[in-house]
């Protein structure tokens, strides 16, 4: 059930990645840049995360801006996400475990400050400007963090149990 103010929003988040790091803690970087079927790894998802989050941020600061952000992303649209993330892997294979590790705590650093920095009308007051739809800043910042960790948490436990049970 999403967050209805500035505190359970913060409080989900923290304990979603807190959760999300015990995870990755039983990932050594050999599992992390394993590929599945799908041709993902658990640093593509890492990294996949990361960049939502920042997604999620220009969205909010191009709304706050006046300007009209694209949803998802310049030259796509939602029906696109799967050609996006397959793009995105693409643009950060270069990345390493550590790195993408990195730059998820870096992300997940950044989103906390902002939602401390916000109040509740400002998260749940009215819908996020530029965002073209009822979503709320709070319900646009839940799914670009705490439910992206939660996702994220159950795709890697469940490629630790593969690989155990392949080992």
């Amino acid at each position: 059930m999403p967050a209805k103010n500035k505190s359970e929003l913060m409080k989900i988040t923290q304990r979603d990645f807190d959760k999300l790091l015990a995870t990755t803690a039983g990932v050594s970087p050999a599992l992390s840049l394993q590929k599945d079927t799908d041709g993902t790894s658990i640093k593509d998802v890492i990294a996949h995360r990361a960049h939502w989050i920042d997604l999620f941020l220009g969205w909010h600061a191009a709304g706050q801006a006046g300007k009209s952000p694209s949803f998802p992303a310049d030259g796509y649209k939602w029906n696109d996400l799967k050609r996006y993330n397959a793009d995105l892997r693409r643009h950060q294979s270069h990345l390493g475990w550590e790195e993408a590790c990195a730059l998820l705590q870096d992300a997940h650093d950044r989103l906390s400050a902002f939602l401390e920095s916000q109040n509740d009308n400002a998260l749940y007051g009215a819908p996020m400007k530029g965002a073209k739809n009822d979503w709320t800043t709070g319900r646009w910042a839940e799914a670009s963090g705490a439910s992206h960790y939660r996702s994220a948490a159950k795709y890697i436990r469940a490629r630790i149990r593969l690989s155990d049970k392949l080992s």
